[in-house]
């Protein structure tokens, strides 16, 4: 058992959240008890998440896509007034951890996609970044983009949607797990092979012709399932608590 404020300085520290400039909130987000014994973490905070979190008698549950984004109504009703109303009546803290946990170099999303994929020499996609949200890697030995498919879908449990380039192998990839396809601008800007991300759009496809980098969508939640769990898992060891993991089993 922990205090919560204990939790929520530890991955602040660990994560170095306040450095990063988000989209939503990093951290806590609903507070409910001030001391934690069970955590239950997902990729985002939906109803069956909740559900889920108030049947394993979580204390915490902990995400990569919580609430409060920018744009968003500030009214809490509908779908996510259900949502809070359901952890603040079973008093459950929502701790969630967006660009600071795709950043992360271990216990990041970006980092657990270079080990599931044993890519070599990673290095930052995009330089002039402190905390880089992508990466560069190397593969072992160069791959034709028909096998490199086949490669990612396996290891990643999604079956890829290859979008072609003109390039005969691949050998340096770059990679930005979630909602991240445009960047493979800047993949192109490093003479990358291929790059992998999540979703696809309809303008990715001619900008993988185009710009000459195969593009693999591996799924946004597909690739975004990991750093929660080694998060998790770190806190567990940190401060002796038990976790678990829900799966969404979220298609897209």
């Amino acid at each position: 058992m922990a205090s919560l404020n204990e939790i929520i300085q530890w991955c602040d520290q660990t994560l170095k959240s306040p450095e990063f400039k988000d989209y939503a909130p990093n951290g806590l987000q609903i507070e409910g008890k001030t001391e934690v014994k069970k955590i239950l973490c997902a990729v985002t905070a939906s109803q069956t998440a909740i559900d889920a979190a108030i049947a394993y008698g979580a204390d915490l549950l902990l995400v990569h896509h919580g609430y409060f984004w920018k744009g968003e109504p500030y009214p809490i009703t509908g779908m996510r007034g259900k949502r809070i109303k359901a952890l603040i009546q079973h008093d459950i803290s929502l701790v969630g951890y967006h660009l600071p946990l795709d950043s992360h170099p271990t216990l990041g999303n970006n980092a657990a996609i270079a080990d599931l994929l044993t890519l070599e020499n990673i290095e930052a996609l995009d330089p002039s970044e402190k905390h880089p949200i992508g990466n560069i890697g190397y593969l072992k030995q160069a791959m034709s983009p028909e096998s490199f498919k086949t490669y990612v879908s396996e290891r990643l449990g999604f079956d890829a949607i290859h979008l072609p380039a003109d390039k005969t192998s691949v050998y340096k990839v770059g990679f930005c797990t979630g909602g991240a396809q445009d960047y493979i601008l800047k993949a192109a800007e490093q003479d990358c092979d291929a790059y992998i991300s999540g979703e696809v759009s309809e303008r990715t496809f001619y900008q993988a012709q185009e710009l000459n980098v195969h593009y693999y969508a591996c799924g946004h939640h597909a690739t975004e399932k990991y750093g929660v769990q080694r998060l998790a898992q770190a806190i567990s060891e940190q401060f002796d608590i038990e976790y678990s993991y829900f799966e969404l089993n979220n298609p897209i």
